[in-house]
C-alpha cells in the first residue's frame, strides 16, 4: 500500500511539473521551461536528461529495463518528460532534438501499452499527438 501511495503521488507531482513546463513552453519562457523540466528529471528519476538522452533509440526499453531497473512507474514519467522536452525543442524550432524525443516518447507509451495491457485514453490521445508531430517533422525535412 505504501508503495501504491508513493507512486500516486509521483504520478501526480510529474502531472502538476508538466502542466507548468508545457505552460512555459506556450508562454515562449524556454529558459524557464528547461529548467523545470531539469528538475522534473532530477527530482522524480534522479538523473538529469543528458542521461536518457545519450541512450539509443533502439536499446531504450531494454538498457531501461535490464541495465539501469527502471519499472513501468519509472518509464511512464519518462515517457511524459520526453514528451515534454520534444514540445520544448520543437517551439525552440529544433527539430531534428525534437523528433528523436518524440520517438523516444513514442517508443515508451507504446510499450507500457503492452507490458500493462491498460488501455488510456490520455495516452492513446498523447500518441496521436506524438503521431502528428512526428509525421510534421518528417514532412517537413523533404
Amino acid at each position: 500500500m505504501i508503495q501504491k501511495d508513493y507512486i500516486l503521488r509521483m504520478l501526480e507531482m510529474l502531472a502538476e511539473m508538466l502542466a507548468s513546463i508545457l505552460n512555459y513552453i506556450k508562454k515562449g519562457e524556454f529558459e524557464k521551461a528547461y529548467t523545470a523540466l531539469e528538475n522534473a528529471y532530477q527530482t522524480l528519476l534522479k538523473e538529469d536528461s543528458f542521461f536518457f538522452q545519450n541512450i539509443p533509440i533502439e536499446k531504450l526499453t531494454d538498457e531501461l529495463i535490464q541495465e539501469h531497473h527502471y519499472t513501468n512507474s519509472h518509464l511512464e514519467i519518462l515517457s511524459e518528460l520526453f514528451y515534454a522536452e520534444a514540445e520544448l525543442q520543437f517551439a525552440k524550432g529544433n527539430k531534428n532534438e525534437s523528433l528523436v524525443l518524440y520517438l523516444k516518447s513514442s517508443i515508451l507509451f507504446e510499450f507500457l501499452e503492452k507490458a500493462t495491457k491498460l488501455f488510456s485514453t490520455e495516452r492513446q490521445a498523447k500518441k496521436k499527438s506524438i503521431y502528428k508531430r512526428i509525421a510534421e517533422i518528417k514532412g517537413n525535412k523533404g
